[in-house]
């Protein structure tokens, strides 16, 4: 690879697949040069989740390359692997190895953590305090979810505010963790700071919250990290948010699109169990848009109304096509 025109010359007309290129000296001129000189021939790239962060890739190669984040496991693709079970999902989460492992051993999860820290965050991210960094996460994880308090998380991490921040952002750089932030139009009633955040993968919360079977409720907050997942497959993550007042109510997601009308999710383990106080909330103060009950019992949509809001309950194998169905008429 040092003569990177002959070899991309000897490659013309083929498709390329290049694992792990961040291991490269100069990714980006490579990628560039075949894009501009080599155009017929096409390149899969797979690297880090640091990939976008790296030093390696200040050329943003903007039009030259189309972005492909792998999401955990989606529902739709369970089949592909011999899973017909939600739960199995659900608890072993949505990393192949681990999905497909009938028993995921302890020490699989701490090696992932590990590894993760010595290849990704060492080499990118100046961060000293790897016990504080991993003790984080583990926070993270099992508090997935919950209204992000840096003050409360940087106390038991025994760090600085600005440091838990600082750890926070690259976890969400790396997509370890997914900051969900408050739809608002700066209404005094409702919350526009603190955001949500949820922690990469169901195996991983499950595995740090000490789960070894699930029961409905922790079925229902596992059901909104699946449906967190599917949305993420199907619509820009900037475009994801929660809403909630200070009264309490709230939607779990969502979605906006400049010039669009937003798209209201909730997340329902059972559908015969939803109380539509917190859309009916949302939607009177922004009436226009469609609305979404995600249940892990719907196998085929229906619609119901409340209060005149049309609301289609459907699957959790549905939400990522509606979403973006809605998302961009």
């Amino acid at each position: 690879m040092e003569d990177t025109e002959s070899f991309l010359a000897s490659m013309k007309g083929k498709r390329l697949v290049l694992d792990e290129i961040h291991r490269l000296p100069n990714p980006a001129e490579l990628l560039k040069i075949a894009a501009d000189h080599f155009p017929a021939t096409r390149i899969l790239a797979t690297g880090s989740s640091t990939l976008g962060a790296s030093a390696k890739f200040r050329d943003t190669l903007t039009g030259r390359k189309h972005n492909l984040w792998l999401t955990p496991v989606l529902v739709n693709e369970m089949a592909a692997f011999g899973i017909d079970k939600l739960d199995r999902r659900m608890l072993h989460g949505g990393l192949p190895g681990f999905l497909l492992d009938d028993a995921p051993a302890e020490d699989d999860f701490q090696e992932w953590v590990d590894s993760f820290w010595a290849k990704d965050v060492q080499e990118l991210f100046q961060i000293e305090r790897k016990a504080a960094f991993q003790r984080l996460i583990e926070l993270i994880l099992i508090e997935s979810g919950g209204i992000w308090d840096a003050s409360r998380f940087a106390s038991a991490c025994e760090i600085s505010r600005p440091t838990v921040s600082n750890y926070l952002s690259v976890l969400e750089q790396t997509y370890v963790a997914h900051v969900v932030r408050p739809y608002s139009q700066h209404r005094s009633s409702e919350i526009i700071a603190s955001p949500r955040v949820y922690g990469f993968d169901t195996g991983f919360i499950c595995r740090y919250r000490g789960y070894s079977a699930l029961r409905n409720e922790d079925r229902g907050l596992l059901l909104e990290h699946l449906v967190l997942n599917e949305l993420q497959a199907s619509v820009a993550r900037s475009g994801i948010h929660f809403w909630r007042n200070k009264r309490g109510l709230e939607v779990d997601f969502v979605i906006t699109r400049p010039g669009h009308n937003t798209v209201a999710i909730e997340c329902k383990w059972q559908a015969d169990r939803f109380l539509p106080n917190g859309l009916l909330a949302f939607r009177r103060q922004y009436p226009l848009g469609s609305n979404y009950v995600v249940a892990g019992d719907v196998d085929r949509p229906y619609t119901r109304s409340f209060d005149g809001f049309q609301t289609q309950f459907v699957g959790p194998q549905d939400i990522g096509e509606c979403a973006a169905k809605d998302a961009v008429s």
